[in-house]
C-alpha cells in the first residue's frame, strides 16, 4: 500500500514522488535569474544601459497612466523608483514560475514564453534613447541561456517524476539529483554573476571621481544671504534647503552617470546657427549665482515637493543668442542624456528679467548626481516637468503646435506657470501642542513677483498678517510667522499669500493635474 508522497519498490526502499510543479516553478525561476544575470554580464562588456529589468522599468514609467504616476508619488514619495523596480522584480518572478509550470506540463510552451520576455526586454532596451548599436545583444545572449536552461531542467523534472511513477529507484535518485545539482549551480551562478556584474557595472559607469576632481570657475557674481532671512522657529523648513534634503522627481530608475569630459550640448532646429558646446565651453562663459526655489508639479497643497536653493550657472539665454532663434519659434524643447524631454516658453528662457540658467552647481558644490550632474536646467516661475530638465544634452528650438514634451500627451499642459502657493510647517498635523504661545509658521513662494505678506486665520476668524522673513529675491520663497495665545481644544488654522502685484492666492481647489494644485491650506491642531 503506498501514500501520497510514496511508492514501495522493495521491501527496504522507497522512491519519493517529486512535487512537480512546485520543483517547476523552481526551474523558472533559475531561468529567469540566469536570463539576467548573463545579461548583465554581457552589458558590463559591451552596453551598460543594456540592464532588462532597468528598462523595462522604464518603459512602464512611460505608459502607466498619469493617475497612477501621482498615486506613486503620493504613496511612496521620493521612494517610487524603488517601488516600481520592486513590483517589476516580483511580477517578472511570479511570470518565470508561471513559464516553468508550463514548460513541465506542455514541452516547448513555457520556452516561448521567457523567450517571449525576452524579446520584449530587447525591445524595450535598444528603443531607449542613448541606446548603442550592439545594445541587443546583452538580452538576447541572456534569452538564449535563460530558454536553453528551462529546457534542461523540466526535462530533467520530467525524467526524475517519470522514474518515480515507475517504481525506478535508480533513474529517479539520479534524474532528482542532476535536476538539483542543474538548478542549484545555476542559481549561485546567477547570483554571484548577476550582482557582481550589476556592481560593476555602476562602479565603471560611476564618475564620482570626475565629479569629485572638478574645479568650477570662481563666480563672478554671488548671493547674499541677508539679515531675518530666517526666522529661526523650531520646525520650520531652512530657507535654503540641503541638497540631501532637496526633493527629487523624475522619470530615470537609475541616475545617469555622465563624465563631464564627454558632455556635450547641442542647440538645433529653428535656429540660423546650430551650435556644439562641451562642458568647459559653457562654465568658461563665466558663472554666476542665483538664489530660486524650485517646485514640482506634483506637489499637493502644503506639500514638500519643493525645495529652495543657491545655483551656479549661465544665463540660458546668453546661449540661445548664439544659436540665434528665428522669429516665429515659440518652444524650447529641452532633452535629457535618457530621452525626458520638457516644453519650455522660449519667451521664458530669453526673457532678461528672468534668470533661467544651466546650472552647474548646486548650494556651493557642483551637482549632485541625482539633481542632474553635470548640467542641468532651472528656470524661475515654471514647474519643473516644462523647464528643470536634468542632465541636458539637447535643445530644440520649436513651436508648440508642432512639438510635444514627455508629459503633454499624458495629460498635463504644455505650459505650466507656478501658483503662488503657502503651506503651514509647525504645528504638524496630528501633532498635539500645549497651549500657552505657540508658533504658526511656514513657507510662501510666488514666482517671479515675489511675495507681499501672509495672512493667517484660526477657526475662520479675521484674517491677520504674518511676520516676513527677509527675502533672498522674488524668486525664492520666504518664511512666515504668527505668534498664537493657543487655547485647549481643536483648531483650524488656515493660509494664504499675497504677491507684490496684489493677487490673493485662490482659494479655489485644484488637483495636480493639469498644471498645478491650488488651494488655501487648512490645518487642524490639537491643544492640549
Amino acid at each position: 500500500m503506498t501514500t501520497d508522497t510514496e511508492t514501495r519498490t522493495d521491501e527496504s526502499s522507497t522512491v519519493r514522488r517529486p512535487h512537480g510543479w512546485l520543483w517547476a516553478s523552481l526551474a523558472g525561476l533559475v531561468s529567469a535569474a540566469a536570463l539576467l544575470a548573463v545579461a548583465e554580464l554581457f552589458a558590463v562588456l559591451v552596453a551598460r544601459s543594456a540592464s532588462p529589468v532597468l528598462a523595462v522599468g522604464s518603459v512602464i514609467v512611460d505608459i502607466v497612466p498619469r493617475p497612477l504616476k501621482e498615486l506613486a508619488i503620493t504613496v511612496f514619495g521620493e521612494s517610487d523608483k524603488i517601488a516600481l523596480l520592486v513590483g517589476v522584480g516580483l511580477g517578472a518572478a511570479v511570470a518565470a514560475a508561471i513559464a516553468g509550470v508550463l514548460e513541465y506540463r506542455f514541452r516547448f510552451v513555457g520556452a516561448v514564453i521567457l523567450g517571449i520576455g525576452g524579446v520584449l526586454a530587447t525591445a524595450a532596451i535598444v528603443t531607449r534613447a542613448g541606446a548603442g548599436a550592439l545594445a541587443w545583444l546583452p538580452p538576447v545572449l541572456g534569452t538564449v541561456a535563460g530558454v536553453v536552461l528551462l529546457l534542461t531542467l523540466a526535462r530533467r523534472l520530467r525524467r526524475w517524476v517519470a522514474a518515480a511513477a515507475a517504481d525506478e529507484t535508480t533513474a529517479a535518485g539520479v534524474n532528482r539529483r542532476g535536476f538539483f545539482l542543474v538548478s542549484g549551480i545555476a542559481a549561485a551562478t546567477a547570483v554571484v554573476v548577476g550582482v557582481g556584474a550589476r556592481v560593476v557595472n555602476a562602479a565603471t559607469a560611476s564618475v564620482a571621481a570626475a565629479r569629485d576632481a572638478l574645479r568650477l570657475p570662481t563666480a563672478r557674481t554671488t548671493v547674499t544671504i541677508p539679515d531675518g532671512a530666517s526666522l529661526e522657529v523650531p520646525g520650520l523648513a531652512p530657507i535654503i534647503t540641503p541638497n540631501s534634503d532637496f526633493y527629487r522627481v523624475d522619470t530615470a530608475l537609475t541616475v545617469p552617470n555622465v563624465d563631464p569630459s564627454t558632455w556635450r550640448l547641442s542647440i538645433d532646429g529653428m535656429v540660423d546657427q546650430p551650435i556644439e558646446l562641451s562642458f568647459d565651453d559653457l562654465v568658461n562663459m563665466g558663472l554666476d549665482e542665483y538664489g530660486v526655489t524650485l517646485t514640482c508639479v506634483s506637489n499637493e497643497v502644503g506639500g514638500g515637493l519643493v525645495g529652495n536653493a543657491i545655483w551656479t550657472g549661465i544665463p540660458i539665454r546668453d546661449v540661445l543668442r548664439m544659436a540665434a532663434p528665428q522669429a516665429d519659434a515659440d518652444m524650447v524643447l529641452s532633452e535629457s542624456v535618457d530621452g525626458y524631454t520638457a516644453s519650455t516658453p522660449l519667451s521664458a528662457l530669453t526673457d532678461d528679467g528672468l534668470d533661467a540658467i544651466f546650472a552647474v552647481a548646486m548650494n556651493g558644490e557642483p551637482l549632485p548626481f541625482e539633481h542632474g550632474f553635470p548640467v542641468r536646467m532651472v528656470v524661475p516661475g515654471l514647474y519643473g516637468y516644462v523647464s528643470a530638465t536634468k542632465w541636458v544634452t539637447k535643445l530644440t528650438v520649436t513651436r508648440f503646435d508642432q512639438d510635444e514634451a514627455y508629459w503633454t500627451p499624458r495629460g498635463y499642459s504644455a505650459e505650466a506657470p507656478i501658483k503662488m502657493s503657502s503651506r503651514v510647517d509647525t504645528p504638524k498635523i496630528g501633532t498635539p501642542v500645549s497651549a500657552g504661545r505657540v508658533p504658526i509658521a511656514g513657507m510662501a513662494w510666488a514666482q517671479p513677483v515675489g511675495i507681499e505678506r501672509v495672512e493667517v486665520s484660526i477657526d475662520d476668524g479675521d484674517w491677520q498678517s504674518a511676520t516676513l522673513s527677509t527675502p533672498i529675491n522674488d524668486q525664492s520663497w520666504v518664511q512666515w510667522m504668527v505668534d498664537w495665545d493657543a487655547q485647549p481644544g481643536s483648531h483650524y488654522i488656515t493660509v494664504r499669500a499675497v504677491d507684490k502685484q496684489g493677487n490673493v492666492q485662490t482659494q479655489e481647489q485644484a488637483a495636480i493635474a493639469p498644471n498645478g494644485s491650488s488651494g488655501w491650506q487648512r490645518t487642524l491642531v490639537t491643544v492640549r
